[in-house]
């Protein structure tokens, strides 16, 4: 995710990084090469090409910006819920961090472990990655051998759910917390069980490929036969409008795309990273231990 201080009008005009501008660069230069190749032929008189009403464009184009419109906002309502997720998950853990405080320092510190690696396997399932196996048995606590067996499951973040509720169901049954007392820890857990499949569900189920292609389908076309229509009209100026508009098009499209994954590691992307190693800089902390240093952005790029 792209971390800057306030900009001015000028830096946020000549911004680079972050951008949908080198993504759609290639598609914009082709675009732009036609429209001054036709312009020119035009602007000189070479050749007069079939001129194409410009009301058709007109109509396309409204229609073309709806459905652009409705394409960016469910793909940014995928980002926002997403998000709205993750920030469940670091409440919930610092829920955990004061309720686990009842139980003995071994179990409280077994729980709180389970806890951060959940936030790591749940990135990386997210990610469709596998972590650094070092920094993980650092920050989690695990040994080699219960790191193997983690890998070895299915669906890692559920069977680390699945510690957290036996070692509360111990101590249930040690007496060391009443049901009540279980019943409300318990509900963390199924918390954070809805907060995976959430997540889960948006990164499964992307908005419809058809949908998608057709208009995608439907702006290059938009934006290649524009200046059959602009340039016996704007002559030599014809790439400088069309650019505007394909700038704008083309950009809603690619940005809307980036987005609907919100979980990946492009410059709009959630900073998953970030928040699971806030994650684990607090609990560790509470568990009296070394912290790891936050994660600083590189290049204005937070992961």
């Amino acid at each position: 995710m792209i971390v800057r201080d306030q900009p001015s009008i000028f830096k946020v005009l000549f911004s680079w990084r972050g951008t949908i501008l080198p993504k759609i660069l290639p598609s914009l230069g082709f675009v732009m090469l036609i429209s001054a190749i036709i312009g020119g032929i035009e602007y000189v008189d070479l050749y007069r090409f079939p001129e194409i009403p410009l009301v058709g464009f007109t109509l396309i184009g409204v229609v073309l910006s709806i459905f652009l419109g409705f394409k960016n906002s469910a793909c940014y309502e995928r980002w926002w819920e997403a998000r709205k997720l993750w920030g469940v998950l670091i409440a919930t853990a610092r829920h955990f961090d004061r309720d686990c405080r009842i139980l003995s320092k071994a179990r409280r510190e077994r729980i709180i472990q389970n806890v951060i690696l959940f936030a790591n396997v749940l990135r990386d399932r997210l990610r469709q990655q596998t972590a650094n196996p070092t920094e993980l048995i650092e920050t989690s606590g695990l040994s080699q051998q219960a790191l193997t067996q983690l890998y070895q499951q299915q669906n890692a973040p559920q069977y680390t759910l699945s510690l957290i509720q036996w070692e509360l169901l111990q101590a249930l049954k040690e007496g060391e917390i009443s049901d009540i007392i279980y019943t409300q820890m318990n509900a963390h857990v199924a918390a954070l069980s809805e907060m995976q499949t959430g997540c889960d569900r948006i990164a499964n189920t992307p908005i419809p490929f058809a949908y998608s292609v057709l208009l995608n389908r439907t702006v290059y076309f938009f934006c290649v036969m524009l200046p059959f229509s602009l340039g016996s009209l704007l002559g030599l100026v014809t790439p400088l409008l069309v650019g505007v508009l394909a700038y704008t098009f083309l950009g809603l499209d690619a940005l809307s795309s980036e987005i609907e994954e919100p979980f990946g590691t492009q410059s709009n992307d959630l900073p998953l990273d970030s928040m699971v190693r806030t994650i684990e800089i607090e609990l560790l902390s509470s568990l009296g231990r070394p912290t790891p240093p936050p994660i600083q952005a590189q290049d204005h790029n937070l992961l």
